[in-house]
Formats: structure tokens, C-alpha cells, sequence
């Protein structure tokens, strides 16, 4: 774990925030690398909800949040934990989380095990407050979001009236929320600032249960294909002592990072409890008319929920791995880094490598192949250190495939299928550290059927789609 963190600030996936000032505990940023496998991530999560599927619809709602509805969710009153303080070190705990987490300045004992005496409990608010108004004295009290969720129940109405979608239909959303944690830890698993993946899918009464299950088996599977081995998420279902008062039935799936097994997403089946609770607070109705059976009724809920900032850690964590390697024309054996992530994922898909820095023709053909394939995928070009130097670079951001510009590219291939051809390149994989020689009219082609389509801004070739090669100017 401690390796990978320092391969995500040295390479520029993940940064403290605020650093130069002391930082601030609990809030990350990220950095060039880490913002495309984030972005990825979520894109790859939107299309496969909003796109694939005809019966979810996107709404992206404001992080400032009413107080109303937050007095009606039970937010403000209920969202609270009990927190203890060390009287010795003054480092404060959850109480519910004492045995989990070791004393400060005596790690191998928990807090109250060390000797040093703990503080009685008390109660502790998660809701960040902040004013609303130019006048501080007229200001409005209104909170940042704990969840996604309660935008999404508030907006019911209106999205339904205009998406005209029947039940069961779900309505999905992508944003930041915000927890005051009395605890922030593990790197970026839990934090004070933090990004959600969020469905709320209205069902029939007496349905609830059984589409529960059905969404438990899909969102196991877009974690396997994301990379995810399903031996490795547990699914939990959460005891009755566990679950909100509401919740018929909740699975956590939880994945074994380094420091522990952990939830990655919950599936609750939260009944209609929070739009029976906004109807009550706003007045206003929030039912549904099934035109089949021409009666009303309030639509109950089933919630995936998903961390943006917990599966980019459990993909990092999964995708770490340290191999002894010789490679052609090296000497010795070394030990590679290498980020094994889908390429349906991966921050960069291709880099592009001239084999010599020194040769000016070499250099320009290998700019100008980086520069045609920018337009489809994401790309990085390198010409700095020896070229086994170069594919370590490659292999510790995770890219996928590296393509090489050599003086066969130039002056023709020597030998094999491709024979005396030109404008040929050797395609490195990530992985296996096998290469191939393949014609750079061929290029898109050869990486489409590697890389997954239509995710993350991938150039797609479409069925049918003729004259891919031509694309290139050469």
C-alpha cells in the first residue's frame, strides 16, 4: 500500500490538497494522470447506466442543498456519530470504529487499550453548514450535500413528467458530496470531500426484493469488468441492527484492499420512506399513476451507490504489481512496476515511442504518427532515456500498448508476414511484454479490438465502417 501511494504522487495520480499550506486532512486532489482514470471510470459507469440501458435517466443536481429537505430526509437531525478524544494525544475516534483503528502514538494498541484514558462520549454533526446570502446577519442556513441521493428524490416530479418513463425506471447521477469525518483515513477510501455514483430506481410495491437481487448480480459484474476479480468483493448482507431504520434489505459489496475488506458500493431497498418524507415536508405530491391498474400510489426505491474515489483505490490497489522481468537487449534481470489496468480505463491507451532520440527522422515520423492517433485515444509520446526505459515509464502509469518508430518503420520491413513494407511499427504489450509488428494503417483498427469501445472518449470503429487506414495522412 505504502508503494503505491508514492507511485500515485510521483506519477501524478493523486496529490494531498492544499500541500504547499500544510494540507488539508481528508481532501485529495488528482492529479494529470489520476483525473483520466477518473474520468474514465465515471464515463464508463454513465454510458453503461444512461445509454445501454433505456430505462435509467440522468440529472445532475445542486451540491448546495435546502435545509428543508434536508430537516425532512432526517439528515440534520440523525446524521451524527459519536466521536471519543484521547486525553493524552487529544486524536479524537469514532466509537464505532475503536477497534479498527490503533493509537497514534502507540500503534500496535487501540484507542483505550494504550493506557492513555479516552473522553466520555459525544455526539458529533457530518453535515458541512455554510450561509446563503451577501448579509451574514439575513444569511440562509444551507448545507453541502452528504449524498447524491436527496437531489434526486426532490427532483422525482420533474423528471418524471419529463422523461414520461413508466416503473420501474431509475434516475442516475455523478457528483461530489461532502462528510465531516471524525476519522479520515486509508488514503483516499474515506475523505471529507468525495464523489458518488448514484442510482435511484422507483419500483412497484412488492417488487423491491426481487429487483434488488437482479441489481446486485449486474453491479458485480461492471466491477469484474472493470478489472475487479469477483473473488475478491464480498457481498455482504447488512443484519437488521445494521441497516437504516427504512431499509428492507441491503447488500454492501466490499473489496479487500491492502488495509482491509471494505465497502466499495451499498444496494439498499429503501422502501418509499424518503419521498413519503419530502411529500409530507414540501406538500407537494410525490405518487405515481399506473395507467395498467389506474390507481396511485408512492414508488418504493431500490439505491446502488457507488464510490467514484473508492473504485479508482481498488482498481490502483488491483492493479499494483512489482515482477522480475528481463526484456531484449538488456542486461540482467530487473524488477518492473507495472499497473496492470483495463484499457478500458487506463489514463493513457498508447505511447508513442521513437526507438533513437538522436535521429531526427525517426523523431518526426514518430511525432507524426502520436499526433494522427491523438485524434482517437488518448496519447502520450516519449523520446527521453533508452527505450527499456521508456516501457518502464510506460508500464508504471499503466498504459496499455506502446508503439515503437524504428528504422524498419523507414526502410521497410526485414522479415515475416509484413516484408519489405513501409510505414510499419512494433506494438508493445503491456502485460505480456510480447510486441508485434503491425502497418499504421492498421493501427486503429488492431488497437480497437484491444481497447473495449465507446468508453472514455475511445475512437470507435463502427460495423461496416470502411477506409479506417485511409484516415492516415501517410
Amino acid at each position: 500500500m505504502d508503494k503505491m501511494v508514492a507511485l500515485c504522487k510521483r506519477r501524478g495520480f493523486i496529490f494531498p490538497s492544499c500541500e504547499i499550506y500544510g494540507g488539508l486532512a481528508g481532501v485529495w486532489d488528482y492529479g494529470p494522470l489520476g483525473v483520466e482514470l477518473k474520468r474514465n471510470i465515471k464515463e464508463y459507469w454513465w454510458v453503461c447506466m444512461t445509454q445501454y440501458r433505456d430505462d435509467i435517466v440522468g440529472l445532475d443536481s445542486a451540491i448546495l442543498t435546502h435545509r428543508a429537505v434536508l430537516q425532512a430526509s432526517g439528515h440534520e437531525g440523525q446524521f451524527v456519530d459519536e466521536l471519543v478524544e484521547c486525553k493524552e494525544c487529544h486524536s479524537r475516534f469514532r466509537t464505532d470504529e475503536l477497534g479498527a483503528v490503533f493509537c497514534p502514538l502507540r500503534p500496535k494498541f487501540h484507542p483505550g487499550q494504550c493506557g492513555a484514558p479516552l473522553t466520555e462520549p459525544r455526539r458529533f454533526h457530518l453535515l458541512f453548514k455554510t450561509q446563503l446570502g451577501p448579509v451574514e446577519e439575513s444569511a440562509e442556513t444551507v448545507y453541502l450535500r452528504p449524498e447524491t441521493a436527496q437531489g434526486i428524490f426532490v427532483q422525482f416530479r420533474n423528471v418524471l413528467e419529463v422523461s414520461r418513463k413508466k416503473l420501474p425506471f431509475g434516475i442516475a447521477q455523478i457528483g461530489k458530496a461532502f462528510r465531516n469525518e471524525v476519522n479520515p483515513r486509508h488514503f483516499t477510501f474515506r475523505s471529507r470531500e468525495f464523489e458518488q455514483m448514484e442510482v435511484e430506481y422507483f419500483v412497484k410495491p412488492g417488487t423491491g426484493l426481487e429487483l434488488l437481487e437482479r441489481w446486485k448480480e449486474e453491479r458485480l459484474a461492471w466491477y469484474e469488468s472493470l478489472g475487479l476479480p469477483r473473488s475478491k468483493i464480498r457481498v455482504r448482507d447488512v443484519p437488521e441492527s445494521e441497516r437504516a431504520f427504512y431499509s428492507q434489505k441491503t447488500y454492501d459489496l466490499e473489496y479487500e484492499f491492502p488495509f482491509g475488506t471494505h465497502e466499495l458500493e451499498g444496494i439498499a431497498y429503501r422502501t418509499d420512506y424518503d419521498l413519503v418524507q419530502h411529500a409530507r415536508g414540501s406538500g407537494k405530491p410525490l405518487d405515481y399513476f399506473d395507467e395498467e391498474t389506474q390507481t396511485r400510489f408512492v414508488p418504493h426505491v431500490i439505491e446502488p451507490s457507488g464510490g467514484v474515489d473508492r473504485t479508482v483505490l481498488a482498481l490502483l490497489c488491483e492493479a499494483y504489481n512489482e515482477e522480475e522481468v528481463k526484456e531484449d537487449g538488456e542486461r540482467g534481470k530487473e524488477v518492473r512496476t507495472v499497473l496492470r489496468l483495463s484499457p478500458r480505463v487506463a489514463p493513457i491507451k498508447v505511447g508513442v515511442l521513437p526507438l533513437l532520440r538522436n535521429r531526427p527522422e525517426l523523431v518526426a515520423k514518430a511525432q507524426e504518427v502520436a499526433s494522427w492517433l491523438r485524434r482517437f485515444y488518448k496519447t502520450a509520446y516519449d523520446e527521453a532515456g533508452s527505450i527499456g526505459r521508456r516501457y518502464r515509464r510506460m508500464d508504471e502509469i499503466g498504459t496499455p500498448f506502446c508503439v515503437t518508430i524504428d528504422f524498419e518503420t523507414l526502410e521497410g520491413v526485414r522479415s515475416g508476414p509484413l516484408a519489405g513494407r513501409r510505414n510499419t511499427v512494433t506494438v508493445r504489450d503491456r502485460d505480456t511484454m510480447a510486441q508485434e509488428r503491425v502497418a499504421i494503417e492498421d493501427l486503429l483498427e488492431y488497437l480497437a479490438q484491444k481497447v473495449s469501445p465507446g468508453i472514455g472518449g475511445f475512437f470507435v470503429p463502427r460495423e461496416g465502417n470502411q477506409g479506417l487506414g485511409k484516415s492516415w495522412p501517410a
